[in-house]
């Protein structure tokens, strides 16, 4: 049974994923031909972020009590509805609405499988688990950027979208026919009524919680302008720009299995502190390149850093959902991601508009060195 859950999700997330990494180097683009400013840019993908994170509590709680395929199903069908959906978008505002509605599907998906695999995972094995599962979904988010990019500049940006579409369908159809509810062969772990004040007094949960936040404002700067100063600064073509996304992802993808058995035999820790830093340095330097070659250069350093850190962290919060309700905590988790997420596109947007483009990855590559030392404040 545990076999069955793991392979189901495994290729059903990374069908999504492929589907979700499709158009992630294309909207910047797609909302810039619709009129938006760089402010606009950043509600537009911070609108995503922000309903992730007002959802995702809510769900992870319910999951824990009522089950979780029925929540990723209909994440994935929203999903398959709402692809639809952008080919119709005429105005920057539209686009902002879709993103909004993606955000509430994509609630009900990631976080809820993680806790999935959380439960069947083995007590001191949690980063193995972890670290392979979450290759389905960089290599699914690693394979769609580069299949976007060469859809665009080969059949047009509809394409793009009609592709996402149809990779959610197939990832609904996968959960639907062949997931089994977990809780009916085996009690979740952990209190689901545990307070969110009583996670949050929990020194780890703090920690990783505020590293995963902060860290993902500079990664939300990331993804939103990069392919804007890729485009702008660059001249480089949406394959191009595929390739360069496509390298940091899938790096990290290949680079989750080792990373996730190395958490389980050396101090998890440790290995988030290496890999905050070395995003942050790398986040830092995309203003000084000038061709495409050093820009794929930072972008494999962030691939391998993210591949260091993110096992480790999430094999952490699995151990404190064992006790306190793995719904609740890793949608926790992921909030703190999302909120990251919401804030670093929204900030960024300010400071191309008044200040220039620079500044975004200056001030994302700061954002990830406060991460690693509010992280190492609050587990010492």
């Amino acid at each position: 049974m545990v076999r069955r859950v793991f392979i189901t999700l495994f290729l059903a997330v990374f069908s999504a994923m492929v589907g979700i990494g499709i158009i992630i180097p294309l909207l910047p683009l797609y909302a810039q031909n619709l009129g938006a400013t760089g402010i606009w840019l950043g509600i537009i993908f911070s609108g995503f972020s922000i309903s992730r994170s007002i959802f995702m509590p809510i769900i992870g709680r319910l999951s824990d009590k009522k089950g979780r395929k029925i929540f990723i199903c209909i994440g994935l069908f929203g999903y398959t509805l709402v692809s639809m959906i952008y080919t119709h978008a005429d105005k920057a505002y539209e686009l902002a609405v879709i993103r909004f509605l993606q955000g509430l599907f994509a609630a009900m998906i990631i976080p809820i499988a993680m806790a999935y695999i959380g439960e069947i995972s083995p007590v001191k094995k949690e980063g193995t688990f972890i670290g392979a599962f979450s290759v389905s979904l960089f290599a699914g988010f690693g394979v769609g950027p580069l299949m976007g990019g060469v859809l665009k500049d080969h059949f047009g940006m509809n394409a793009a979208f009609y592709a996402m579409g149809g990779l959610s369908f197939i990832a609904f159809a996968l959960v639907l026919l062949f997931l089994p509810e977990l809780h009916l062969y085996k009690k979740a772990w952990g209190n689901p009524r545990a307070s969110y004040r009583m996670m949050f007094d929990n020194k780890i949960i703090k920690g990783i919680t505020a590293f995963r936040l902060t860290n993902s404002v500079g990664r939300g700067m990331v993804a939103t302008f990069l392919p804007i100063f890729a485009h702008q600064y660059l001249s480089l073509s949406g394959s191009e720009i595929g390739l360069l996304i496509s390298a940091n992802i899938l790096l990290t993808s290949f680079l989750q299995a080792p990373f996730g058995r190395l958490a389980d035999k050396v101090s998890r820790s440790k290995l988030v502190v290496v890999g905050g830093v070395m995003a942050s340095l790398a986040i830092s330097l995309i203003p000084y390149t000038s061709d495409f070659a050093h820009l794929l250069v930072l972008n494999m350093v962030m691939g391998i850093a993210g591949a260091i850190s993110l096992p480790a962290a999430t094999a952490l919060a699995v151990e404190e959902g064992r006790n306190m309700g793995m719904g609740a905590v890793m949608g926790a988790f992921d909030m703190a991601m999302s909120l990251g997420l919401a804030g670093g596109p929204l900030l960024g947007g300010l400071l191309m508009d008044f200040m220039g483009i620079d500044y975004i990855f200056l001030f994302g590559g700061f954002a990830g060195f406060v991460a690693t030392g509010l992280f190492v404040w609050f587990v010492k």
